[in-house]
């Protein structure tokens, strides 16, 4: 490989604070706030256009799974309250006002949010982040901060620190696959359907739905996914598939993007044929951001497992309650559920918890993980990456970084009795 070297240069520290998160997905936007609200001085960073994530730029369709978070119960009230043709409290979402919801609560909370900023490295004393280096329009900076809190999904600051992780499944590596949103228009909601899971099934005159996308969905697409919007006659689809991805390299996000992006098309060919109501349906937006599912799981002094879950294990040290979701695991070979995955199959009905020790990497000081990139199993990260499990995960965090900071103590040393005196859980 031919390498250039680089001349040393020097990089202005641009900015400081008691806390600096780096993500603005749901775990972000729940780490700033909270970390805000609790009397921090916190940077919020995003490398996007807008706040939100895969709930906003993704164009997700819906909360899905439950937590206990007043926050979370928070967002969905004043998104209710934003709503242009009900007022009705609903895990449906509306992109466009939850981006603006978000900023709004940010500012109110007096969060600094840099957009259009790229983590690119760490500033380190030994074993201790002290801050970013990121690349925006304006050049080259750093960002100084007692804590760094990576909600970035991949931990991508956090694997530039050394924290240590594996990548997708304990076995071979392989990650589920990923997925560009989209939403279509002209659909009679009086006649159409609307499948929310890969195990929920339609027949009609040509056949069963699901059976009928992976017959006429070229591979890896193949299955139905329709979910009702905020607006008249627009549903948002989940139906584009992109397997074998490593959303950790720009060659992945490359082939996922492009695979994804040319199969809308022939999707919106598909609903007009087979899925009654959508007769007269045409396109009329994708997402920004593609869907990322998995990549990273950073060990940390915890790790929790699909048995925890299952056994609706309360933690003495929790810092998330109630979480309640399924084992959603998209096809790791092509299109609907994987094999091991279970959806309105999932027998365990009560709310687990989440350790502490899962948000705190096992050997990087000033640092805290939230978000899917937690130290969790395959099995586990299935169920708590769902987006209001998410953001409670970024609350704790918020929470503990605030504390850190005010305290002058490392992460690891910080009370789950002190954290959730501040979340109220």
């Amino acid at each position: 490989m031919e390498y250039y070297l680089k001349p040393e240069e020097k990089i202005p520290v641009i900015a400081a604070a008691d806390v600096l998160v780096t993500g603005s997905g749901p775990a972000g936007i729940g780490a700033a706030l909270t970390a805000a609200r609790a009397g921090a001085d916190v940077i919020l960073i995003e490398s996007t256009g807008a706040p939100g994530g895969i709930a906003t730029t993704g164009l997700m369709s819906h909360w899905t799974g439950t937590v206990d978070s007043e926050l979370y119960r928070e967002i969905l009230q004043k998104s209710a309250e934003k709503n242009d043709f009900t007022d009705e409290v609903t895990v449906t979402i509306d992109p466009e006002k939850l981006k603006i919801l978000y900023l709004e609560l940010l500012s109110e909370a007096g969060v600094h949010l840099m957009l259009y900023t790229t983590v690119t490295g760490v500033v380190m004393d030994g074993n201790a982040i002290k801050g970013v280096i990121t690349h925006s329009k304006s050049g080259a900076g750093v960002i100084k901060a007692k804590i760094v809190i990576d909600a970035s999904g991949d931990g991508d600051a956090a694997a530039m620190a050394g924290a240590e992780y594996i990548i997708g499944r304990e076995s071979d590596g392989k990650m589920q696959p990923a997925t560009l949103m989209f939403k279509v228009g002209g659909v009679d909601y009086d006649r159409a359907v609307f499948l929310g899971s890969f195990e929920s099934t339609y027949e009609t005159e040509k056949g069963e739905l699901q059976a009928l996308a992976k017959k006429h969905l070229k591979a890896p697409a193949g299955h139905v996914l329709l979910y009702k919007s905020t607006l008249p006659g627009v549903v948002t689809c989940n139906m584009t598939n992109c397997i074998d991805v490593d959303g950790t390299t720009a060659e992945g996000l490359t082939k996922a993007e492009t695979v994804c992006r040319m199969q809308l098309e022939p999707i919106v060919r598909f609903l007009r044929e087979f899925v009654p109501g959508y007769e007269n349906c045409y396109l009329i937006s994708s997402a920004s951001l593609i869907g990322i599912r998995e990549t990273r799981h950073f060990k940390g002094m915890e790790t929790i497992t699909e048995q925890d879950i299952l056994c609706a294990r309360q933690f003495d040290n929790y810092v998330v309650k109630g979480a309640h979701f399924n084992f959603d695991v998209h096809s790791i070979t092509g299109a609907g559920l994987d094999v091991t995955g279970v959806q309105h199959k999932f027998s365990q009905h009560n709310g687990y918890t989440i350790p502490y020790g899962c948000l705190v990497p096992e050997k990087i000081d000033s640092l805290l993980l939230a978000g899917r990139c937690i130290s969790g199993t395959h099995m586990a990260h299935s169920n708590f990456r769902a987006m209001p499990i998410c953001l409670a995960i970024g609350e704790a965090a918020g929470a503990a970084a605030a504390i850190s900071a005010k305290e002058g103590c490392q992460p690891r040393n910080v009370k789950a009795e002190k954290i959730r005196e501040i979340t109220k859980i």
